[in-house]
Order: C-alpha cells, then sequence, then structure tokens
C-alpha cells in the first residue's frame, strides 16, 4: 500500500511540475532561439517550419500569426533599453534608426496582444508614415496626450508593448549583436513606472 500511496504521490508532484512550468512557458511568452537587441526581443524561427514547440504551442493559444522567416521578424518591446516597464501615463520615447528593410511598422498593443483603444484610431505607424529628421532618424513619442510629430495616443493604459515588425530585412537567426542591426532605442523619464 505504502508502494502505490508513494508511486501517486510521486506521479502527482510530477505532473504539477511539469504542467507548471509548461503554463510559465506559454504565459511568458519564453520560447528557444530568441534574438534580444536592446529593448527588443524576436523569436525568428517562430515563422518557419523549424519552430520550438513551446512557441508553437504559445502561438495556437494566443491566435497570433507570426511574421514568416522569409517575410521578416517581428520583435517586442516590453520595457525600455533599462528593463522598465512602458507605462500608459508616461511619455515614452521611441528614437534611432531600424535595421536595413523594405518596410516596416510601429504597433501599440495591450500585453494581451489587442489594440490599445484610443479617440483617433491611431494604433501605429509605417515607415512611410513617419516623420524623419535630415539624417534618416526618427522619434516617436508613445504618450496619453497628444505631442507634435510622430505621436502615439496610450488612450492612459497602465501598461503596453511595442511591436516592430521589419519586412524584407537580412536580420534574423543570425543577428546577435546590436552593431549588426541598430534598433529604435527606447527611454522611459525617471521616476516613471
Amino acid at each position: 500500500m505504502r508502494l502505490l500511496i508513494g508511486a501517486l504521490l510521486s506521479l502527482l508532484v510530477a505532473a504539477a511540475i511539469g504542467l507548471g512550468s509548461t503554463w510559465l512557458a506559454l504565459s511568458r511568452g519564453v520560447a528557444f532561439g530568441a534574438v534580444t537587441l536592446g529593448a527588443w526581443t524576436a523569436y525568428p524561427r517562430a515563422g518557419s517550419a523549424d519552430v520550438d514547440p513551446y512557441a508553437r504551442a504559445s502561438i495556437s493559444r494566443n491566435g497570433l500569426l507570426p511574421v514568416g522567416l522569409g517575410d521578416g521578424v517581428a520583435f517586442i518591446a516590453r520595457g525600455d533599453d533599462a528593463g522598465r516597464p512602458l507605462d500608459g501615463h508616461c511619455e515614452v520615447r521611441v528614437a534611432g534608426t531600424t535595421p536595413q528593410a523594405r518596410y516596416f511598422t510601429v504597433t501599440l498593443y495591450r500585453p494581451d496582444g489587442s489594440l490599445v483603444a484610443n479617440s483617433l484610431g491611431r494604433y501605429g505607424f509605417t515607415s512611410q508614415e513617419l516623420v524623419r529628421k535630415a539624417d534618416g532618424t526618427f522619434e516617436i513619442v508613445v504618450a496619453p496626450r497628444a505631442r507634435p510629430g510622430n505621436w502615439l495616443p496610450t488612450g492612459g493604459v497602465e501598461r503596453y508593448m511595442l511591436v516592430l515588425r521589419i519586412y524584407d530585412t537580412p536580420v534574423g537567426i543570425a543577428t546577435r549583436a546590436e552593431r549588426e542591426a541598430p534598433m529604435p532605442s527606447i527611454t522611459v523619464p525617471e521616476g516613471c513606472s
């Protein structure tokens, strides 16, 4: 009888650990083969046949359609370059350049993957819409109140994420250093988070 109870207890503990770690991996966006450049993280293999099982399960769970590996790559930022979370009550600046690409988009999402609602219906910018400086760099201000230039309204949400989709680009699985692929910097003011 002790052997049976011990075996059942071991089975329950193993099942709890296995299911718990799977839930953690799916809810936190943990997948293999991540490329991190500054505050931006991408999973280039998510849009290929070589996708790992955790990324495949996360894609299925969230109902997302990843960018195909041959088409481009999607980078996600949930915090700034210093690791502070993106707060919808603060003025966050996204500035710099993007890696070489034919086309890109920057879009504002809630942490659950839905678009951030706002009265203007403005959810992001494309590379063709951005107002650029003379040197080719750009600056996007993500804030609850209107700003001149490239402004994305947060609607006052507590947390959000930015998604930078880069199409027809050499950035991908082999990219490992920021000098290989310059990414826009993200700054949150001190005392805001």
